[in-house]
């Protein structure tokens, strides 16, 4: 798939790009575990804990090296993708969020999903939601007379998102600051350490610990509304009675928003070390 991308010239918006992962990003469980449940295939988190341990393939990549390696994933097909993708649990108000992206106080972010899973699961689980062409996932070539995965044609995982938001970038011109990404795993550290040398926002929707230290913001929710809090913070400048405003006029009560920082602390002994221990008060 091409990426169509054209600025709105003469448009009194300013301008933004938003890409967001997938898995666990815009839904609660990863694709491999809904396909291989679906499947009745077993042990799926361990082969990918095999798979990035030798470092086969780029993280968040395992799925698509086992649809095309592994015996037991061999039998999938196109068909089994999407069906995989009706079952995907998506956090709510997802649909909600695309439209008030589209204007934020004369401030429009164009929508786009980037990932590793499969094309055809992102689009079947984000039907009517988020448009295909919107949509940038790991693309298969299919064998026209069996229908099994003959090969990969692309995969988004690692650094190869990067490559995908540079030619986002480079078919809508904007400024460096303007872009967002929005991730949660390991797979997503590449892009957000980019982001961030091009002066944007990255925003962390999990604890995952190698991302929350590099992204700018974390946000932890079941509704993806909840990205919008530090859109609306950093970038818009609003404060948080205008914010909750904002919320109260879709009918959303923001019940519980807690600020927290917190440090996470190991404290042993240097070896050698004799001296007692000292209680702080």
């Amino acid at each position: 798939m091409s990426i169509q991308l054209s600025p709105d010239r003469g448009s009194p918006f300013k301008q933004y790009l938003l890409i967001s992962d997938f898995d666990q990003t815009l839904s609660f469980n990863d694709s491999g575990i809904v396909l291989s449940e679906m499947l009745g295939i077993a042990g799926f988190p361990g082969r990918i804990a095999g798979l990035s341990r030798i470092h086969m393939v780029q993280q968040g990549g395992e799925l698509a090296y086992l649809l095309l390696h592994d015996p037991e994933y061999r039998r999938v097909r196109k068909q089994d993708l999407i069906e995989a993708g009706k079952r995907i649990r998506l956090k709510e108000n997802i649909r909600l969020l695309s439209r008030l992206l589209d204007d934020l106080d004369g401030h429009r972010f164009s929508f786009y999903v980037v990932s590793a899973a499969p094309e055809e699961v992102i689009q079947s689980a984000l039907e009517g939601i988020v448009p295909h062409d919107h949509i940038y996932g790991t693309r298969f070539r299919y064998d026209q007379a069996s229908g099994e995965i003959e090969s990969i044609v692309r995969v988004p995982a690692g650094y190869g998102k990067v490559a995908v938001l540079e030619d986002f970038r480079a078919r809508l011109p904007i400024s460096h600051d303007r872009i967002v990404y929005i991730g949660d795993g390991s797979s997503d550290v590449h892009v957000m350490l980019h982001v961030n040398r091009l002066d944007g926002l990255t925003i962390a929707v999990s604890e995952n610990k190698y991302i929350t230290q590099i992204a700018r913001r974390t946000i932890l929710s079941d509704d993806a509304l909840s990205v919008l809090i530090p859109i609306l913070e950093d970038i818009l400048g609003w404060n948080t009675t205008r914010i909750r405003a904002l919320f109260d006029t879709h009918g959303f009560l923001l019940q519980e928003w807690d600020k927290v920082r917190t440090d996470t602390l190991t404290i042993s002994k240097a070896p050698g070390n004799s001296t007692p221990g000292v209680e702080i008060q």
